[in-house]
């Protein structure tokens, strides 16, 4: 486990935690992380679903309204600028 030093803290919030700290029969270091999972509960984002790019611009167009033939095109360009790179030697290569 790694250490977290918070520097700067109000003496009043100090004193605060001193108090919650010795009212638990905690350790100040004890009560400061629990003081801080408690404040993240709840609070952590969702890890993201694993998407294409495609399914990603899709919904995209959809919650903008936009789904149809501007979505088949647009993929359509896309799909042509990504055929065009195919056999383009790098440039400064060696």
């Amino acid at each position: 486990m790694g250490d977290l030093l918070i520097r700067n803290i109000d003496d009043a919030l100090k004193r605060g935690i001193i108090e919650l700290a010795q009212t638990n029969g905690r350790s100040l270091s004890d009560e400061a992380k629990a003081l801080i999972g408690e404040a993240m509960a709840g609070k952590r984002p969702e890890p993201a679903d694993s998407q294409s790019v495609a399914e990603t611009i899709r919904a995209i167009f959809e919650r903008e309204g936009a789904i149809g033939d501007e979505y088949a095109d647009l993929m359509d360009e896309v799909e042509a600028e990504r055929k065009k790179d195919f056999g383009r030697p790098f440039e400064d290569f060696e």
